[in-house]
């Protein structure tokens, strides 16, 4: 493979501190994430309670919510070596308060939207007291957290605002509270920041695991108390092929291609590769796994029967959605579209409407035998791109850790 030399970097980005050994993923940051885990959970109780259009609409913005604040995390842990005693003791103050923000997720627009909102709050007002703690000594990282800290925290003071609202205000103030928090980074630019590429791939690797664990999980709850018949069983193991897909698709070729090129990027070229293809762009991934897992789970509580509407389109789009993150990505970080991955895209877009026809579990079948049908294709046509690419690896790791 023919490497690029990397050009001059006049942006202002901090550039690589010579002779830093590659970080890895904490136990603690490993820990933090399963309050994570179970924020999704709850979405995915919110979604299956609430079969509208609309309920989809208000998970979405749930996991855009929870997912912004969790990626505040990565970064921050990217920079800050959380096992010092006073960033640890922060650290499990968050997953305090993002345990309540989880517990109020299935009511965050309704009953429980104070909790929610105050919760959050919470969690982000940490987040800029951990940066504070870690960018002493280092004038660049400062300046850009200084740029930043204003918009974490206005837009979560703007979702407390709307739990105090009612109807299309409070809608509004969430969808302002998010254009506020995601447009952010894009304003403040790349300067300033670092980025450990092996430990930001890995982070964002292990919560792409941790999201299609709750695929897993729906096949548990969706089958929760129903007699182990046949019908069922065939539904469960197809919808492990889905997941099973689903993962392949991620860990075989991308997330390798991906961390060599984030890798060999540096200053603010790696930042924006960074903040683009793994802080926006796993967005997708994430809910579609969401979106997939509720309808696995209703795949499976009525095998034999065709799926609602809302649950069709969860399934068939959720799917859909997530290898539309994939091929986003592909595109933002490696620099190619990934076209087989765009036709199964299409492909489940169109076969959405079948889902209302056809049982359940034929549209689990036809999930599974299209999904498994582009991993096996990639498999067979990529083999020799992937052997090179794990070779690469190998000798990266090698150097990274000599």
């Amino acid at each position: 493979m023919t490497r690029p030399e990397p050009e001059a970097d006049t942006s202002g980005a901090a550039p690589a501190r010579s002779g830093e050994l590659e970080r890895r993923v904490t136990v603690l940051e490993l820990f933090f994430d399963l309050v994570f885990v179970f924020a999704i959970t709850q979405v995915t109780g919110l979604l299956a309670a609430d079969l509208t259009l609309a309920g989809l609409g208000r998970g979405a913005i749930l996991v855009a919510a929870l997912w912004w604040a969790w990626a505040a995390y990565s970064w921050l842990t990217n920079t800050l070596d959380a096992e010092d005693p006073a960033p640890r003791v922060t650290v499990l103050a968050a997953m305090a308060a993002m345990l309540i923000v989880s517990l109020a997720v299935p009511r965050a627009f309704g009953a429980d939207a104070v909790p929610f909102a105050a919760a959050y709050l919470v969690v982000r007002v940490l987040h800029v007291l951990l940066y504070y703690l870690a960018v002493r000594g280092d004038r660049a990282l400062r300046r850009g957290v200084v740029r930043l800290a204003p918009l974490f925290l206005i837009g979560s003071a703007l979702l407390l605002c709307a739990a105090f609202a009612s109807g299309a205000a409070r809608a509004g103030l969430w969808v302002v509270a998010l254009c506020i928090d995601y447009s952010g980074p894009l304003m403040a630019g790349p300067s300033g920041w670092r980025v450990h590429a092996g430990h930001f791939v890995e982070r964002h690797g292990l919560i792409v695991l941790i999201a299609l664990g709750e695929a897993i999980v729906s096949i548990g709850v969706g089958a929760a108390g129903l007699a182990l018949e046949p019908l069922l069983l065939c539904a469960a193991l197809l919808a492990v092929v889905v997941a099973g897909a689903l993962w392949w698709a991620y860990f075989d070729l991308v997330a390798i291609e991906a961390e060599l090129r984030l890798g060999r990027a540096s200053g603010s070229e790696q930042v924006a590769l960074a903040r683009d293809g793994y802080t926006y762009l796993h967005l997708p991934l994430v809910a579609g796994v969401v979106f997939a897992a509720l309808g696995v789970k209703k795949a499976l509580s009525h095998a034999d029967l065709s799926l609602d509407r809302v649950s069709s389109i969860a399934l068939f789009g959720g799917v859909a959605l997530y290898f539309a993150g994939h091929v986003l990505f592909r595109l933002r970080v490696v620099g190619s579209l990934g076209r087989p991955r765009l036709l199964l895209v299409l492909a489940l877009v169109g076969a959405a409407a079948a889902g209302t026809r056809l049982p359940a579990l034929a549209s689990l079948a036809l999930v599974a035998a299209l999904c498994t049908a582009l991993v096996a294709w990639e498999t067979v046509v990529y083999r020799d791109w992937r052997s090179r690419l794990r070779r690469e690896r190998d000798d990266h790791s090698r150097s990274s850790t000599a």
